[in-house]
């Protein structure tokens, strides 16, 4: 999906975590610090538009124009996944 200039993948998880990564304009690449993870308030400040939840969670450094994401994985009625031991 594109929006305003960004793909949004198609959401994907594993046991805990729903991921996605966003891919901006090559230009976005040169305003990311390479080792800084941003706050909401800063990738919706780039354009980044999707639910609130998300954390950007990693830096890919060959490509800093590609944002990755995550959320922890939610149960309709239940909230945050509970994780057995905790």
């Amino acid at each position: 999906m594109s929006h305003n200039g960004f793909y949004y993948s198609e959401k994907y998880c594993d046991d805990l975590y729903e991921y996605r990564h966003v891919v901006g304009p090559k230009n976005i690449g040169k305003m990311i610090t390479k080792a800084k993870l941003l706050t909401e308030a800063e990738w919706r400040k780039l354009g980044v538009q999707q639910s609130q939840g998300w954390e950007h969670y990693a830096v890919h450094n060959p490509e800093p124009h590609i944002l990755l994401f995550r959320r922890p994985l939610t149960h309709p009625n239940a909230g945050p996944k509970k994780i057995e031991g905790n």
